[in-house]
């Protein structure tokens, strides 16, 4: 992948905000970081009292500004530390409303140097995007920023601070927000490369769960195809491991070609691969089918390998009522319907389908 590429993964990339939240409560991780971003809220009430009244502050006593200033600081702390974790949609709001509010209020400073000055708080706000949220909507908030800054600049400029004062004060701020969305890109390239697996580039468990959790949340029919090739452990001992890791490298690059740009493929073990993708239960099974054919196929070398498969389907489109599956119990799902093809003697496709209620489950064979 060229710079370009990447660049344009990063952009497209949609963040998949509800498993960046998981995964913190699953590290007892959230409690602290809502005490915290709360914390920031009523620090930044205290210092609008602290300002209220003074040469700095807004103008009045305490005046409007100032009063609306400590009253969205206080409700922002009270949100935080009494409320759940914001929704998606909720969390771009309080953003978006938190960035408007600091110019707002850093326009009202009767000191204009100590207002454009100010506007360092949309770093706080920046930051916060760059890691819950994508790349647009850290791109208009970057927008917002520097828009902000040039108004407070011109601002300066005009209340007799003089003009050199004001470009450097645009130039120092500029290039302080100009680095936020280079620490998202960074931050990006560190969790794709945690969420990838480095032999084959395919995605790893990880990745896998980040990415199955997405397809599960926008299509009715999904289906799990899980491989495990068969006897591998005999390619290692008679070839190397040199010549294995080019089979799962080959392998890797087959079932990716082969499954299309809607689905997900992953390598979750040391020859397991799984791929993902919104099928229905009648196209799952000659799909699974076709994957297999895919993997046995010769290649160059003399090493040919088959594989184990076994497919987890739930379809909503079949029974509307019946309870969704968790991604975790799909998985489970096609890796204990793969043992079942391994033990059969491999090179065969299991099939299990979850849309029917527990009792009338009919796991059906392929050969």
């Amino acid at each position: 992948m060229n710079g370009i590429e990447t660049l344009r993964a990063w952009w497209v990339d949609p963040v998949d905000y509800r498993w960046l939240v998981r995964t913190l409560a699953a590290r007892s991780a959230l409690v602290p970081l809502k005490i915290l971003i709360g914390i920031a809220g009523a620090a930044i009430a205290v210092m609008g009292a602290v300002i209220a009244g003074t040469p700095v502050g807004p103008v009045g006593h305490p005046g409007v500004a100032s009063v609306v200033g400590m009253a969205c600081g206080t409700l922002w702390a009270l949100r935080w530390w009494l409320l759940p974790w914001p929704s998606k949609t909720e969390s771009l709001v309080l953003i978006a409303g938190a960035d408007v509010l600091f110019t707002i209020e850093f326009l009202q400073s009767q000191d204009r140097l100590f207002g454009a000055m100010g506007t360092v708080l949309l770093l706080g706000t920046g930051s916060y995007l760059s890691f819950f949220h994508n790349a647009p909507a850290l791109a208009a908030h970057s927008a917002w920023s520097l828009l902000s800054v040039l108004v407070l600049s011109v601002r300066i400029a005009t209340g007799g601070e003089g003009l050199h004062l004001a470009f450097a004060v645009a130039l120092l701020l500029a290039s302080v927000f100009s680095a936020v969305p280079a620490f998202q890109f960074l931050y990006w390239l560190l969790r794709t490369e945690s969420l990838s697996d480095p032999l084959t580039e395919l995605l790893n468990r990880r990745g896998l769960e980040n990415q199955l959790a997405q397809l599960m949340g926008r299509d009715g029919a999904i289906c799990v195809i899980c491989f495990d090739l068969d006897r591998f452990k005999a390619v290692n001992d008679t070839w190397g491991h040199r010549i294995g890791d080019i089979v799962l490298v080959r392998t890797a690059r087959r079932l990716r070609d082969a499954a299309g740009e809607a689905a997900v493929v992953a390598r979750t073990g040391g020859e397991e691969f799984v791929v993902a993708a919104p099928l229905a239960a009648a196209a799952a099974r000659s799909e699974a089918e076709r994957l297999c054919r895919v993997v046995a196929q010769p290649s160059a070398t003399e090493v040919v390998v088959t594989a184990s498969v076994g497919v987890a389907i739930f379809d909503a489109t079949v029974c509307s009522r019946c309870p969704r599956p968790t991604p975790d119990r799909l998985l489970q799902s096609a890796d204990a319907a793969m043992y079942r093809a391994k033990q059969a003697g491999g090179n065969l496709v299991v099939v299990e389908e979850l849309t029917p209620p527990p009792d009338r489950h009919h796991p059906t064979d392929v050969g």
